[in-house]
């Protein structure tokens, strides 16, 4: 393919490139629900004997992106490949997160280059969350120009179209929606496995300082109730076990409905009532986590009783200069009485250490509330800049040095409390969901348990995709190991 652009053509009416200055607007316009969602009929056959391949990268709502572009592309007929040497399309569906990820990509699209050389029929493209930076955009017209296809978060429906666009014009196709658009259902998606994930809204309001999240997912959208509900009952018919909402602040569902008062916890009290096993959420965020939502989960069923609860950091000044909206003892009360409701419950979280102007007391207090809270896991981040947020305009004024030392005394006391918590298991025995065999051993299965741990044991084959009973025997840091029991279970975990 081509990758100059002629200059006599009117290349605007598909060049949208993005727009932080936009994606930051928050404007009251209506959002509309569309049902009509059908594959153009020129486009139907337009894969067929060809083979896509996607490399995803990030979080699930990427990984779920995917699945719907997946669907998108197998109703075109197109078949799946771990081949890129047989991929006709490839698509690189992206992370914005932190800077590794980024690099990731690019490092990729170095080593694609020389295919795309190989072989010019090919479409190569860029999609997901760094579609959404200018900056990417630009990096990406300048300095890999072979790329043919680039594409946001919010126009996922719009791949048939530009692909076509791609595939006919030769030239290169940018189209990023900075404003986000509306809300497309009956979107086909390929799901594999015993797993599902369901969006339940779009977008992110909160703006935190270091988070480009809000930019490249715009702004707070809820679905229907009567949609997710109707998904989520057609995957119990379809024999889901387990099924994870999904939304950047799921617990700020519905407070974008003007025709109806419906929160998620009324969500998660409908859901509660569908035969599905396994019930889970996230990411939730500490502002929105309700009284009403901590009585719903009390009632357990299929409502699991983890729950991930991003905290960030326990000093109150740095979560001011985060815009976390709320304090140290508010999260600590919050912790208290979700306890009080599920004692039995697994809090995880999310700890970005280094952040600008964090001194050494402040970092004590993110590792005394850790103790306090009694976390079973986080996940743990130096803090990088990322461009377009209003912490790269902070003085970055933490030593890298100190920055690792105080990540290497945060994971020891994360892999301590880690073990601790798998050690209070054995000898109990615990509801598992099997998932299929262990990466490294063919012989042995790994499952999970409702609280998200871990589990490996020997068994048949056959249990694939069922729930069984296991005694915890063994306990690591990261992994139990059980052996299956054929009594009546006594505690589920």
């Amino acid at each position: 393919m081509a990758n100059q652009v002629k200059s006599d053509k009117d290349y605007s009416q598909y060049f949208q490139p993005p727009s932080l200055t936009d994606a930051k607007k928050r404007g009251k316009e209506e959002i509309a629900v569309h049902y009509d969602f059908t594959i153009p009929e020129d486009m139907q056959e337009f894969g067929k004997d060809k083979y896509y391949l996607i490399r995803t990268y990030g979080c699930q709502m990427n990984e779920h992106d995917t699945e719907v572009m997946k669907g998108l592309l197998e109703q075109m007929g197109y078949q799946t490949t771990e081949d890129k040497y047989q991929a006709d399309v490839i698509l690189l569906n992206t992370c914005a997160i932190r800077e590794n990820a980024e690099d990731k990509v690019f490092g990729e699209l170095g080593h694609l280059k020389a295919l795309k050389a190989q072989k010019p029929g090919l479409v190569l493209g860029v999609c997901g969350c760094m579609s959404q930076e200018e900056a990417v955009v630009n990096r990406i017209m300048q300095k890999h120009a072979f790329v043919d296809l680039i594409f946001g978060t919010h126009n996922i429906h719009r791949l048939p179209t530009l692909l076509k666009d791609a595939f006919y014009n030769k030239e290169m196709v940018v189209e990023v929606w900075s404003k986000e658009g509306d809300i497309v259902e009956n979107l086909p998606k390929k799901r594999e496995g015993i797993r599902a994930w369901v969006n339940i809204m779009f977008g992110c309001d909160k703006f935190c300082t270091y988070c480009i999240v809000p930019y490249t997912r715009g702004k707070e959208r809820s679905r229907r109730p009567q949609d997710v509900l109707a998904e989520v009952r057609d995957l119990a018919r379809q024999g889901f076990q387990e099924i994870t909402l999904l939304g950047q602040n799921v617990n700020a569902y519905g407070k974008d409905f003007e025709d109806i008062t419906y929160s998620f916890a009324d969500l998660m009290d409908d859901i509660r009532k569908i035969d599905v096993p396994r019930i889970r959420f996230t990411t939730s965020h500490p502002r929105d986590f309700d009284d009403r939502l901590i009585e719903v989960l009390g009632k357990r069923g299929n409502l699991v009783e983890h729950i991930h609860l991003p905290v960030q950091s326990g000093n109150t000044e740095v979560l001011k200069r985060m815009s976390r909206k709320y304090s140290r003892d508010h999260y600590l009360q919050l912790a208290r009485k979700i306890k009080e409701t599920m004692p039995d419950v697994v809090l995880t979280t999310d700890i970005i250490v280094g952040f600008p102007g964090e001194t050494d007391e402040q970092f004590d207090e993110t590792m005394s509330l850790y103790e306090e809270v009694g976390f079973d896991f986080a996940f743990t981040f130096i803090y990088s800049p990322r461009e377009g947020t209003p912490a790269a305009d902070m003085e970055d004024n933490v030593l890298m040095e100190v920055k690792k030392q105080r990540l290497y005394r945060l994971n020891e006391l994360v892999n301590k409390h880690s073990k601790a918590s798998n050690e209070r298991l054995l000898g109990q025995t615990v509801e598992v969901l099997v998932e299929g065999e262990s990466k490294n051993n063919a012989d042995v299965l790994a499952g999970r348990t409702r609280t998200n741990k871990l589990i490996h044991f020997t068994g048949d084959k056959s249990l694939v995709g069922q729930m069984v009973e296991v005694e915890v025997t063994h306990a690591q840091t990261w992994i139990l190991k059980g052996e299956i029991v054929h009594k009546p279970m006594k505690m589920s975990i």
